[in-house]
């Protein structure tokens, strides 16, 4: 079989560069070797831990608690299967809806691990041991990541688990170590912490979330200390081990650490082994990841791209789906106009946190004079509805056109509050935007006018 394009994986860079390719006349096959179309973002990533953190929030009566006191659950007794049962619901959702897509667009699949023969064919291995030989005028690697598993972490799927296998677990447990406070650690640890799980956070480094404005993050940690999660940063992980069924975490220091589960989300490896990248001229890093130009995801032979979390930082779904769709334009000509210079970053926390632009300790570094403005969300009307006493939006502006260069938000709906901010700094927006411009009220939105306020105030004092 020939094909314009083969895409290997069907995550939502896969995905995307499929939709894409057959929008222009093309002929493409996606390659996948899960049992279901999706990718890890469907199946054990982005979804799933998504859904896991709505059903936590919905179930244990989270945003309502601000009202009703830190006691108040909407289910008195949750357990795995109430957040399996939701989870598995959504999960068929987005298979059906990927399958649609790739059904109308007239996107080829096929199942089975890809094994790449020489520069232009794959052999294709099926669950049922018949291989089939591939050809394709292009190739896309999607591939995406797994959880790093080091020889010395006691994995078993029960007890230590790695990120993948958190979205199985048949039991709640009543104590979680999370060691690694990466955006997946960082992101279980409150959605555990909000069913009233006690939760310890480890980090070996003395700071974490470090690409996010640190006013914000020390916001966020606040928050985390209030709610009684223990966070130990610049804490180096010794040892690992199972002691009477429970894992026990030995610090550099010393201290031991034992819970009834332990979650280890210490990085994740490019999904690359197995693809035979040698026989197409292609290799990786130590971590498994593929380099590419960054402005048409191109590897080191022409016709080959990779996208998604195989090509490092930022490793979300949204970019990547933008990765794959400039990847599919570039290898059949269509030109696209310069990417914009800003997109939001989210990470879905209790709370949650967005961002996007500058922060204010890279305003700094790159010298440019500034001033801040911020809304807490308990000064608008909308919030004191939704009962809350916490979260913030920052925002900061140059003192000489008075741009718009960062957006910085953490609490209830920051993930979606954050393109307001990512409109205006695209646009090249400025102070008087927020000034000048009505926004509907009672809203959280309304926090820009009041970031915007405090920044004019500060101004003007100055």
């Amino acid at each position: 079989m020939r094909h314009d394009l083969v895409i290997i994986g069907s995550g939502p860079s896969g995905r995307r560069a499929a939709v894409q390719a057959a929008k222009l006349g093309k002929s493409v096959l996606v390659i996948e070797r899960g049992r279901r179309v999706g990718g890890v973002s469907v199946h054990t990533g982005t979804i799933p831990s998504k859904t896991l953190r709505e059903t936590v929030l919905n179930l244990s009566g989270w945003r309502e608690r601000g009202f009703y006191g830190r006691a108040y659950r909407v289910k008195k007794d949750i357990d795995a299967r109430d957040l399996m049962m939701r989870l598995h619901k959504t999960l068929d959702h987005e298979v059906d809806v990927l399958e649609h897509q790739f059904a109308r667009n007239g996107v080829r699949t096929l199942a089975g691990s890809a094994c790449f023969v020489d520069p232009h064919r794959v052999a294709v291995t099926q669950e049922d041991g018949a291989v089939t030989t591939v050809e394709g005028a292009h190739f896309l690697i999607a591939v995406g990541t797994r959880p790093h598993r080091p020889a010395t972490v006691p994995f078993d799927g029960a007890r230590v688990l790695d990120s993948d296998e958190m979205v199985e677990i048949t039991r709640l447990p009543r104590s979680l170590t999370v060691v690694g406070a990466g955006v997946i650690g960082v992101e279980y640890a409150t959605i555990f912490s909000a069913l009233d799980v006690a939760v310890s956070l480890v980090e070996s480094r003395d700071s974490f979330l470090d690409f996010i404005d640190q006013e914000v993050v020390e916001e966020f940690v606040h928050q985390l200390r209030d709610r009684g999660t223990t966070i130990r940063l610049g804490a180096p992980v010794e040892t690992i081990a199972l002691e009477d069924g429970c894992p026990v975490v030995t610090l550099a220091s010393g201290r031991r650490l034992r819970s009834e589960m332990l979650l280890y989300a210490v990085g994740r490896m490019g999904a690359t082994d197995g693809l035979g990248l040698e026989a197409c001229g292609l290799a990786t890093d130590a971590r498994g990841r593929i380099a590419v130009d960054p402005a048409t995801f191109q590897t080191a032979v022409a016709h080959i791209y990779a996208t998604g979390d195989v090509v490092g930082f930022p490793s979300l779904a949204s970019t990547s789906m933008e990765q794959g769709r400039i990847a599919a334009c570039h290898a059949f000509g269509v030109t696209l106009p310069p990417a914009p210079r800003f997109f939001p970053y989210g990470i879905y926390a209790v709370p949650e946190i967005s961002t996007v632009g500058l922060s204010e300790e890279q305003v700094r570094a790159q010298g440019i004079p500034y001033e801040c403005g911020i809304a807490r969300f308990r000064e608008t009307s909308r919030g004191h509805i939704m009962g809350l006493d916490a979260g913030m939006l920052k925002l900061i502006f140059a003192l000489d056109d008075r741009r718009l260069l960062g957006t910085h938000i953490v609490g209830e709906g920051a993930t979606e509050l954050i393109h307001i901010g990512q409109a205006v700094a695209n646009l090249g927006g400025t102070l008087d935007y927020f000034i000048e411009n009505t926004f509907n009220y009672p809203t959280l939105a309304e926090a820009y006018k009041i970031a915007a306020l405090d920044a004019w105030n500060r101004l003007a004092r100055a």
